[in-house]
């Protein structure tokens, strides 16, 4: 008889410990993970085809004054030594050069921006304000700047990859665009974006396809994979470009450049394709700089921000050996692939070079909840609604089942005119919205955990570093078997940190590679004097390689 009631005592505290949630969150991993399984199984092979296409080489850089920040070019503007001219004039016929290549840019203002450039010079020429106001006022004064194209410069394509019958023209500047006309920069094209920006990859049905400038087998990475292209390939030198999942840090990391995720709210998303009516979407959002020189970082940030109280943090003062250093290698999940062993050596190099020049300590960060980043973060990006979308109409009534069942059908018989990752969203969109709410609420408290257990850790002088992506750039459409590896990204977007992609050399495929440095909220002077640093040790953006031009 006791026997009997010990047993029915244990199954009653097993029944009570037993998590619903858990056991469905875990159900749903495991089909997810079978789901990548089969796709890898079934197109991997054919996607490795790609290896054995011919290799594309941009041409030699010949022009020196494109191997020089813009820091240091402003400040020759200002002091004469240099004409904006000249500058201008340098990057477009860049872009001229690599472009047959890489096939990044969408719409350009090639004319329109050597007439500014004139009257830049002539205003410098004039004397009229002095070299340190220029500086004050105008600290981008006559300086190209490349513009992904799903932020809206007036009068150019703003289409964000989608086909349409008319075209889709900027009725306004955006706000980050405005400022930065306002401190002289000079806008000179829009480049390539996935559709609607929904892929870690940039093709679409209307420009087509960019590639990466180390490999044109390879992907540059999306959604801002035109710009990290042009700026790889030293035919830019600073980007406006956007965030919402890695879609800043991953192309920065596959073309070997520095991007920035700023804290949410301290760059207006204003002007952005696609736009949401949800409220959280600031959070999610965000328009981002990339650039190739890290010098450029701090200063370029400053003229896209909106807000003069988070503008003071960054003139604070950092001292490298008063940050507190952390790092992971790898999220624990199933879900995930094996980070490249290239990429752990160079966390670790980093962390050996912060002892032995600083006396520098990392630890290790314990993140317990990190196991639950992929399907946190996925869900409360999907979660988000008013996003606009391929199945938007004119009624704008909720997406419906009938219209993304309707897309895929027109898709499997070759009659549709949207890419494959934009008709995707639809269905996955709908499937997070037939979730319970009840399982909603526990993801969404699993989440609101992981981002308090990240800040307790950060407090208010510390930085994780941390893979961006498992490995080097891909080959074209491998992103969807590897679409799980985005979470080392995506992350940081669900629970609003500021992150910096720092290039970190080629690994032995001649392909760049790199790491994430994550502050905490409002820290993102930290994560970019980190960045100084790792430019200073390792050497940053290392040119592509190249063929000479013919004479």
């Amino acid at each position: 008889m006791e026997l009997a009631l010990s047993g029915l005592t244990l199954l009653y505290v097993n029944v009570r410990r037993f998590d619903y949630a858990e056991f469905v969150n875990g159900a749903m991993k495991v089909f997810i993970k079978s789901v990548v399984v089969i796709v890898s199984c079934a197109v991997l092979p054919f996607l490795k085809l790609a290896a054995f296409r011919k290799i594309n080489r941009c041409p030699a850089i010949s022009n020196k004054l494109l191997l020089i920040p813009a820091n240091q070019l402003a400040k020759k503007i200002r002091r004469k030594e240099i004409t904006s001219e000249e500058i201008v004039r340098a990057y477009i016929e860049r872009c001229r050069e690599v472009n047959p290549v890489l096939n990044a840019i969408v719409e350009n203002r090639f004319e329109a921006a050597i007439k500014e450039a004139r009257e830049v010079d002539q205003f410098v020429k004039s004397g009229i304000k002095s070299e340190e106001l220029l500086a004050q006022d105008t600290p981008l004064l006559g300086i190209p700047i490349t513009v992904k194209e799903s932020i809206a410069v007036k009068g150019m394509s703003h289409a964000a990859g989608r086909k349409s019958k008319e075209p889709i023209i900027a009725a306004k500047d955006a706000d980050s665009v405005q400022r930065v006309k306002k401190a002289g920069g000079i806008i000179i094209l829009v480049s390539n974006t996935p559709e609607m920006c929904m892929c870690w990859e940039t093709y679409n049905n209307v420009t087509g396809t960019t590639v990466n400038p180390y490999d044109t087998r390879r992907t540059p990475g999306g959604s801002s994979g035109g710009e990290a292209a042009l700026l790889g390939s030293a035919a830019s030198l600073l980007s406006i470009s956007s965030d919402i999942g890695g879609s800043a840090r991953l192309p920065a990391m596959f073309c070997g450049v520095f991007g920035h995720k700023p804290t949410p709210g301290w760059v207006s998303t204003d002007g952005h394709m696609p736009d949401s009516t949800d409220p959280m979407w600031p959070s999610f959002l965000t328009v981002a700089p990339m650039v190739r020189y890290s010098e450029d970082l701090l200063f370029y940030l400053k003229v896209m921000m909106q807000s003069d109280i988070s503008l003071s943090r960054l003139d604070e003062e950092v001292y490298i050996n008063n940050i507190k250093f952390y790092y992971f290698e790898e999220i624990p999940s199933f879900l995930t692939h094996k980070i490249d062993s290239e990429i752990i050596t160079g966390i670790h190099k980093f962390i050996q070079h912060l002892e032995s020049s600083q006396g520098i300590k990392a630890q290790k960060a314990v993140i317990p909840h990190l196991k639950y980043a992929f399907e946190t973060s996925s869900t409360m990006l999907l979660n988000l609604d008013g996003v606009d979308t391929i199945f938007d109409d004119e009624t704008k009534v909720d997406l419906e089942w009938k219209r993304v069942l309707g897309e895929i059908f027109k898709y499997s018989t070759c009659r549709s005119s949207h890419s494959v990752s934009s008709i995707l969203y639809g269905l996955l969109k709908k499937i997070t919205d037939s979730f319970p709410k009840n399982h909603f609420n526990w993801l969404n408290e699993k989440n609101e955990s992981l981002k308090k257990q990240f800040q307790e850790i950060l407090g208010d002088n510390g930085v994780i570093i941390c893979p961006t992506f498992i490995d080097g750039s891909h080959y074209p459409y491998e992103i969807y078997p590897r679409v799980c590896d985005v979470t080392y990204m995506m992350i940081f977007n669900a629970i609003g940190l500021p992150v910096t992609q720092c290039p970190m050399g080629l690994n032995k495929n001649g392909l760049p590679i790199g790491f994430q440095v994550v502050g905490n909220v409002g820290q993102d002077r930290l994560t970019i004097a980190v960045a100084r640093e790792v430019e200073r040790a390792f050497g940053g953006w290392q040119p592509p390689p190249s063929v000479e031009k013919e004479v």
